[in-house]
Formats: structure tokens, sequence, C-alpha cells
């Protein structure tokens, strides 16, 4: 299962290279969301950096939501490192007059907070993009193109997807719904294949592989196994166009929820040896047109997309 990927965050990427329309109405209604506490939307930073020199009325709009929810997250931030230094204090005072369990691992879990919110508020701080910026896991959002009344569309969508007419507890039952096995197209998600059907653009992607199978070894008796995490880029440098199935979702006194899931296939050759048994498809470009308007009587049609996929050599290496 494709667990995390690098993709492309900027919308403007798409418009450029596809000549789609953003749907700045969905952009806007998310990080609105997300600023008034309704979502806890995760947004990549790269995401948010889209809109780091707005163009357009909407567009400040967003950058002002970007720029207030950054500000409370970094009051909370200060709060708890004040928090977590008093905590410190107190525990090392406690230390100096008497060795317990207790204060040694109220010190060790405080230090250990102070870092992980120093860091939090340093990203928040940065300008400069890193490649983790770009990374999204399960439950973060991505643009994803769409084609929508005969135009293509960048939508702001969350990766892990929920099919509408589901109840939310899907998201619990069936955690791994960020991925639809290419085998079940036709089970599991017959609501959206044929029907809605988009793209991701991705660099790399990540997943979790045993450390033996990596090794290529039987373990030992009583030896236990260990998870490592793999990131797999194509040789060539290319980009990944993956083929996604997306759903808009709705409810009663909730807001809307677009989200989306990437298609995985049996692996080639190169991530399998890597201990891999999973690998996201990536259409070819001149099938990206076809691929997102689908016809739900013609299914062979769209097989033949997935079939017909680009198939680089994927070098893999431990991610950072």
């Amino acid at each position: 299962m494709c667990y995390s990927a690098q993709i492309e965050a900027d919308y403007k990427r798409f418009v450029r290279m596809f000549g789609a329309t953003i749907d700045i109405r969905e952009f806007a209604r998310l990080y609105w969301e997300r600023a008034e506490g309704r979502l806890k939307a995760k947004i990549p930073k790269a995401m948010d950096d889209a809109f780091a020199n707005p163009q357009s009325d909407t567009e400040v709009e967003i950058k002002r939501l970007i720029d207030r929810y950054n500000a409370d997250q970094s009051k909370s931030l200060e709060a708890e490192l004040f928090k977590q230094r008093s905590r410190l204090v107190a525990a090392e005072r406690t230390l100096q007059t008497k060795q317990t369990k207790a204060a040694a691992g109220s010190k060790r879990i405080a230090g250990d907070k102070i870092q992980a919110a120093l860091g939090r508020i340093d990203d928040i701080r940065r300008t400069e993009l890193l490649p983790r910026d770009s990374r999204i896991f399960p439950g973060n959002y991505a643009p994803v193109l769409i084609q929508e009344n005969g135009r293509l569309v960048v939508r702001p969508m969350r990766y892990q997807c929920r099919i509408a007419g589901k109840p939310a507890s899907y998201d619990f039952k069936y955690p791994g719904t960020y991925n639809a096995r290419l085998d079940s197209l036709e089970g599991f998600w017959k609501p959206l294949f044929g029907y809605s059907h988009g793209v991701l653009i991705v660099d790399s992607f990540y997943e979790n592989v045993k450390k033996s199978k990596t090794e290529g070894r039987v373990l030992a008796d009583g030896e236990e196994d260990e998870n490592v995490v793999l990131r797999f880029t194509p040789r060539d440098g290319s980009r990944m166009f993956v083929a996604c199935l997306w759903s808009k979702w709705s409810a009663p006194g909730e807001p809307d929820l677009y989200s989306f899931a990437a298609i995985t296939d049996e692996p080639p050759p190169e991530v399998a040896a890597a201990g891999h048994d999973r690998c996201i498809v990536s259409i070819k470009l001149e099938n990206v047109a076809s691929w997102l308007n689908p016809n739900p009587k013609d299914l062979a049609a769209q097989y033949a997309i997935l079939e017909d996929k680009v198939r680089p050599f994927y070098e893999h290496q431990l991610a950072a």
C-alpha cells in the first residue's frame, strides 16, 4: 500500500501543465473550515505556500486564513512549551534530591515534547520549503486533477476516500481506503470506478517494509523483525500521474468532504525484490484526458489505461 507520497502540492503546476481551472471556492472553504476549527484538515506546508503571493481577492482571503491558523497554532505551541519547561524544571529539581523513576520519566517526556514543539514552531516560521513539506500521509489534503462539466479542475481532497452515502465511521472501519486495489475496482470501489476519476502528481512514494524482506533472508528462530520505510523514485526522474478515484461526501450538519484513493496493482520486480507487494499505478500522460472522462458502460477501456501504465525502474533507499 502507498502509505505516503511526495506530491506536486502547488495547484499552479496543474494549471500550467493541463490548462486546468482551480476550484478556488473549495480551497477557500477548506482553509476557512480549518481556521475555524470545524475541520481538522492536515494540509502540507507546500500547499499553503502556493498562496504566499496572492493574485486575487479570494487568494488574499486564503492567505489571511493561513496566517490566522498559523498564528493560532504558534500560540498553542508556545503555551505547550511553557507547560513542558515548567514540568522539566520540576522534574530536575526532584532529581537533585532523589532519583525516582517517575521524575526521570517526566524529565524525558518533557524534553521530547519541548523538542517536538520547537520543531513545529520552526516549521511554521520557516519560509524556505523542504522536501518533507510536500509529503502526504493518509488524512492529509492534496490537489487532485479531475474533470467536471467538461472542464479540467484542480480541487483539494483528503487522501483517504470516504465514498458518498457511507457513514463517517468507515474511516475507522476501513482505514486502508487511501488506496484502491485494482482487483477490487468493481467490488468495494464500484460506485466510483467508471464515474469519478482523478490524477495525483507524484515524485516518489514511501512504503513500510519488513527489514528481513529487504535483506532477502528468513528470520532466525526467536528473532523479531524490524520495520523500515523505503522511498521509491523513478530512476529517470520522471513524475508519476497516479490514477485515483474520488468522491464527494455530504451529511446533515457536517462539512462536505472531497476525498480520494490512489489505485494500486501488483508491484514491478524491483519493488517486489525490495520487499513490498503493491505499487501505485502511474498512467501515461497521453491517457490522462481519457482517464478523467470515463464511460461507466465501457470499463474495459479504463482497465486498458491502467494496464498501459508507465513502467519506470523504481530505485529505492531508506527514508530519512
